[in-house]
């Protein structure tokens, strides 16, 4: 088990569980990270601008890109970035430290708060929409989809409100473990079904209208004497294709299910905290480890695996094409082969990066700890 996790005993008061820090949180000096490779860059990897937030102050954001824009949080701002140049087209100060965002969809923009505000602002303008006070401190990713905005708080539930003013629409929740790791929990929506992971292993696939489950399956059981050895928390979002639905563990497996009924499709024994990503041919899974590995999506069968980052702490991935990107927490932006794993091309950015960079249609953007929000072109 990485001993890294450290437990900073973070209760949360409606649910009586804590949560583990991972690299989210502070702890011990960490093991020294692996030297960076040397090898000749095979394409051009070039910054090219760079918008500021606020301090991510150890939470984990997602910049999200719709249309001509990237939308951001961190600190307490909000901002509209135009991909093509760079520019903020409004940003706005949400009067809240943030600690999720942001979703983006039916005219929204969505971030959360530490204290459980969920905010939604006009997408076109920045302006305040409405705020509403939700059951604990507002986690992952936030979603906008059917006539229905969709967040999640760290005790556990899945909230439904209404897209107008914020009322709630429906409320899914689950009992927690006793321990679970910071970051865990993500979610999707694809056809009208909403796909969330769950600290202790379990993915479940609820109708986003209602709330009602449709179906349960298991990434992976608990294990072990102790608290923390038990904790199988899914990590990171679910990814989602024309047929299967996919999930991986920390302490637990990646594993692929059947969209329509859960059935498994096929699991590997891996252990991650932080996700993965999928495109045309693979599962690509950042494990706790540092290493990056490539399955084929239709057998499990691992294809390669780049294992040269160890102790960097590395991002899940974002497959984008021929390239899978991940960024450490040293700042170090890695582009890899989706054929092989090989380094193609590298980039240093101001801070550690977190989440997952994100595809802007030209290139890509990562967010920094300091919440920069860095975007590279590909060529």
């Amino acid at each position: 088990m990485k001993m890294r996790l450290i437990v900073i005993g973070l209760a949360l008061a409606l649910s009586g569980c804590s949560t583990i820090g991972g690299w989210f949180g502070s702890g011990p000096a960490k093991a020294k990270p692996a030297e960076l490779v040397e090898f000749k860059p095979s394409i051009s990897l070039a910054e090219a601008w760079k918008v500021e937030t606020g301090d991510t102050a150890g939470h984990v954001f997602h910049p999200q890109a719709e249309g001509d824009d990237v939308f951001a949080a961190g600190g307490s701002q909000v901002v509209r970035i135009a991909v093509a140049t760079g520019k903020p087209v409004w940003k706005a100060d949400a009067d809240v430290k943030l600690s999720a965002g942001v979703g983006v969809g039916l005219g929204l923009v969505l971030a959360g708060s530490s204290k459980g505000d969920l905010l939604a602002l006009d997408q076109a303008n920045g302006q305040m929409r409405w705020k509403v006070a939700l059951s604990s401190e507002v986690t992952g990713q936030l979603l906008a989809v059917a006539d229905i905005v969709i967040a999640r708080t760290g005790d556990g539930r899945v909230h439904g409100l209404s897209v107008a003013d914020g009322s709630r629409k429906w409320l899914y929740t689950r009992n927690l473990p006793a321990l679970s790791l910071r970051g865990s929990g993500g979610m999707v929506v694809r056809d009208d079904v909403l796909y969330a992971g769950f600290p202790g292993g379990k993915l479940v696939a609820l109708n986003p209208a209602n709330g009602a489950q449709l179906w349960e399956a298991t990434v992976a059981l608990p294990r072990g004497a102790t608290e923390l050895e038990r904790v199988a928390d899914v990590m990171g979002n679910p990814v989602v294709d024309e047929r299967q639905v996919c999930a991986v563990a920390y302490q637990g497996r990646v594993a692929c299910f059947n969209r329509g009924n859960g059935a498994l499709l096929w699991a590997r024994d891996t252990s991650s905290n932080t996700g993965l990503a999928m495109d045309e041919r693979n599962v690509y899974v950042t494990d706790d480890k540092d290493a990056v590995t490539a399955y084929d999506k239709v057998s499990g069968r691992a294809g390669w695996r780049q294992d040269k980052l160890a102790r960097r702490q590395v991002t899940a991935p974002l497959a984008l094409g021929d390239w899978v990107v991940v960024a450490d927490g040293e700042g170090v932006v890695h582009v890899l082969s989706a054929a092989d794993g090989s380094f193609v091309a590298r980039a240093k950015v101001d801070s550690g990066v977190r989440a997952a960079a994100v595809d802007i249609g030209p290139g890509f953007a990562v967010q920094t700890d300091k919440g920069g929000i860095v975007a590279f072109r590909l060529r």
